[in-house]
């Protein structure tokens, strides 16, 4: 990724996002972290990566830095912790983006538990409207901090694997890391 060819198409940002990489076991990430904590965590393939990156820095007013800083640091500790079974939960500072609607669909993703998954039903029922499913599907695509938001514990509801940006053999892979494809342990968050 070219983050200075990025940079041309963002005018006018004032804010930085800073841009470093991270070897996880399942590929490379590309991590992102304003002043206040991560905006981005996303494998280099990511379906639509270029959009997801150019709707972050315009959601952000920021344009791209390629150097760490504290929080990026610290994801990298606990992604390393993480990946090696040692890590549960993120502590790391999160900076959402999106509308209320898509930030309470990330909250929600936040509190299913590791080792568990959940359905988008199961996610429309906790937000309150069962009618909101394809809306909180919509939302989950759109997640830009992939493992720490976890949307990869979003299964169908007969127990399937649905759609994930960063390829469905991650998904899987991060579910078997979890134990969560030992048993399905379908949560109600």
């Amino acid at each position: 990724m070219n983050f200075t060819d990025l940079n041309q198409k963002l005018t006018g940002n004032s804010s930085q996002i800073f841009i470093t990489t991270y070897q996880s076991p399942l590929g490379l990430m590309f991590l992102g972290a304003t002043e206040n904590g991560i905006c981005l965590t996303e494998f280099y393939d990511r379906i639509h990566l270029e959009k997801t990156l150019l709707k972050l820095a315009d959601n952000l007013k920021a344009h791209f830095v390629e150097e760490e800083n504290q929080h990026l640091n610290q994801l990298k500790e606990e992604l390393t912790l993480y990946f090696d079974k040692k890590l549960c939960e993120f502590t790391v500072p999160l900076v959402l983006t999106g509308t209320d609607f898509q930030q309470k669909v990330f909250q929600s993703l936040i509190k299913i538990r590791y080792g568990s998954t959940s359905t988008y039903k199961n996610q429309a029922i906790v937000l309150g409207d069962l009618k909101a499913i394809r809306a909180v599907a919509t939302a989950n695509g759109l997640n830009k901090i992939a493992i720490v938001i976890p949307c990869h514990r979003i299964i169908g509801s007969d127990g399937s694997m649905v759609g994930y940006a960063g390829g469905i053999h991650r998904k899987e892979a991060l579910l078997q890391l979890e134990g969560a494809l030992q048993q399905t342990q379908l949560s109600l968050l």
